[in-house]
């Protein structure tokens, strides 16, 4: 471990105050909209398979399937695309995953049988793979571990906003679209009026992102000095504290590391339970509408797009990161018990549900405060992808997971028991990550 570092003093606090806000301004809101497609490309499925399975006589175990198949070629290739980033840039790479992902999530209209639909699933998680783990790092480019809470929770708040959107918007399109319009089912346009925007932002992600500071033509001269010190500093504190290498096969050798995506396994196998399965399970309930399905599943990532905001202020006031993780996951897990011990009476299931949205959702964007804050800039690009890869092996497991229990019991009670299970083994396991390590 590194003791003797000399830490670099901070700048000075009004001229750093106004750039953050200068930057935040400028950076977040873009890249909040890319997410926001982003996330929509991924999990409108959850909504096609309201009409999708019966016109092309699909199992709920081949839609298990389909969708989680997916994260196969997502944790493939999310290093191999995180080092491309790392060496090419944010602007390039970025805009050439956006085209491309959103052109192949475009495409799922094409889907006629099982395997053109797990070949085009298998196809579009390549394509996305590098993109929030990109963005995990193009944050560390910009601010220090004390700003990224807020940053990643307003960042990753498009989250829950796709679903508070895209909920009512993809329930819509089924229903408007009904008719056959086109030639095409409602599911069809579905795919292909989510996925055409993103291919639109990829061009202008080229145009309007900056790879780093110093290419930043808005910002001032003083402004990019007192950031990039502030980075330098935030840098050294990070090396002086932790113990982790500084090259990918340090990281590799790291069993924190390791420790961390097994935690972000834990929390993605409740996020993607509700993400792929929230709207079939509000439509148990006994609504048969698309549109009123839409507006139910609002509801749960309307709190939890209060509470993720909330969550991330109090992290970075509070210097606090882990019980921001395990607290989150524990109301998750009470959640989803509350949804299966009740699975006849809808006002608690959709309480329950909402709690389960807010603490997973929430403990996402708050885990990442806790890679970020000791993985040091040059071992950054392999560590966050490996981390957000082990982590996304549970997009596949997760609604397989749920299909075929599903498909074997006719309910997603017993499938909600053992995802409670792990995020209460998660939980757990956020508190062995030693406090002076992460809260910064």
């Amino acid at each position: 471990m590194n003791t003797t570092t000399t830490a670099t003093p901070w700048p000075a606090a009004s001229v750093l105050d106004g750039a953050y806000k200068k930057a935040s301004w400028h950076l977040i809101p873009f890249i909040f909209i890319c997410y926001f497609f982003n996330y929509l490309d991924r999990v409108n499925v959850g909504f096609a398979k309201l009409e999708m399975l019966d016109a092309l006589h699909l199992s709920n175990t081949v839609y298990g399937l389909g969708a989680g198949i997916f994260f196969i070629g997502y944790v493939l290739s999310g290093v191999p695309s995180n080092l491309i980033l790392h060496k090419i840039g944010a602007r390039r790479w970025i805009a050439t995953m956006m085209v491309a992902w959103g052109a192949l999530s475009a495409c799922m209209l094409f889907v006629h049988n099982p395997t053109s639909f797990y070949v085009l699933r298998f196809f579009t998680g390549v394509a996305e793979a590098g993109f929030f783990p990109g963005m995990v790092l193009y944050f560390t480019h910009w601010f220090p571990a004390q700003k990224r809470g807020q940053v990643m929770a307003l960042f990753m708040s498009a989250i829950p906003i796709s679903g508070l959107v895209g909920g009512p918007l993809s329930g819509w399109m089924l229903q408007h679209f009904s008719a056959g319009q086109g030639g095409m089912a409602g599911w069809q346009w579905l795919f292909l009026l989510q996925g055409l925007p993103t291919v639109i932002l990829g061009v202008a992600v080229y145009f309007y992102l900056n790879d780093g500071i110093t290419q930043a033509k808005w910002l001032t001269a003083e402004e990019k000095g007192a950031m990039q010190a502030a980075l330098v500093a935030d840098e050294q504190q990070r090396q002086a504290s932790s113990d982790v290498g500084q090259t990918f096969s340090a990281v590799l050798r790291n069993g924190s590391v390791w420790m961390l995506g097994v935690i972000y396994f834990c929390i993605q196998m409740g996020v993607y339970a509700i993400n792929f399965w929230l709207p079939s399970i509000i439509k148990s309930l006994g609504y048969q509408s698309s549109s009123t399905v839409g507006w139910l599943s609002a509801i749960p990532y309307l709190c939890a797009a209060l509470f993720m905001v909330w969550a991330g202020r109090s992290a970075d006031q509070r210097r606090e990161r882990r019980l921001h993780v395990s607290l989150p996951m524990v109301m998750g897990l009470t959640g989803l018990m509350l949804a299966a011990n009740f699975s006849s009476n809808a006002l608690v299931v959709m309480v329950g549900l909402s709690m389960a949205t807010m603490g997973a959702l929430a403990a996402l964007a708050m885990f990442w405060s806790l890679p970020a804050a000791f993985l040091g800039s040059a071992a950054a690009a392999g560590g966050l992808a490996l981390i957000n890869s082990l982590g996304q092996i549970a997009g596949f497991v997760s609604p397989f997971l749920v299909g075929w229990i599903k498909d074997a019991t006719q309910s997603t009670d017993t499938a909600l028991y053992i995802l409670s299970s792990v995020l209460l083994l998660g939980a757990i396991l956020v508190l062995r990550v030693p406090a002076k390590l992460v809260n910064r």
